[in-house]
């Protein structure tokens, strides 16, 4: 949502399903034979998943890409930090609580805790330096603010981040998106 509008994209939404199975089609998996969402399928019949190399892909003349090599490749860093210690956790969980109606104490704790592990290393990041990757917001921020805005839907509680709190609500801004709910 935040990078479309950013960059106004054009685009047209198709509702998946994961829960239905409509990502095991036939149809699904020859765009994605992960049978994964997101993915996006271009009007010359090319494809590409993942979130973030489909996000990479879609900024890749905008701002949202620093332009010095280093801190690109920061940028980069905080991506794959997100895919494998942040999302795993804070996304699962928010996953089990809105779509899956799970109350917050039938949580595994490992994941709540980890959840935590990720919200402590953002805010310690936070506390020093205005977005993630340089001294603009890029597509790092753009990747951490999708399920970090809405963290506490999956039973976290963002009251003791005050560094997260400023940058959710700047990088929301910067980006044209509504507060999170």
């Amino acid at each position: 949502m935040g990078l479309r509008q950013a960059l106004a994209l054009p685009y047209q939404w198709i509702e998946i399903d994961t829960r239905k199975g409509e990502t095991r089609t036939p149809q699904f998996l020859a765009m994605n034979g992960a049978g994964q969402v997101p993915t996006v399928a271009f009007d010359d019949g090319r494809t590409l998943a993942q979130s973030n190399a489909i996000m990479r892909y879609l900024a890749r003349d905008s701002a949202l890409i620093p332009r010095d090599a280093f801190t690109a490749a920061k940028m980069d860093e905080w991506l794959f930090w997100e895919q494998y210690s942040h999302e795993p956790y804070i996304a699962v969980c928010r996953f089990l609580m809105v779509y899956l109606g799970k109350d917050a104490s039938e949580l595994d704790p490992e994941k709540v805790k980890r959840g935590y592990a990720a919200l402590d290393r953002m805010e310690q990041h936070l506390s020093a330096n205005r977005f993630f990757a340089g001294e603009a917001v890029s597509l790092a921020d753009v990747s951490l603010l999708a399920y970090t805005r809405v963290a506490h839907e999956g039973g976290f509680d963002l009251g003791r981040y005050a560094a997260i709190r400023r940058w959710i609500g700047e990088t929301e801004a910067l980006l044209g998106l509504p507060p999170a709910r």
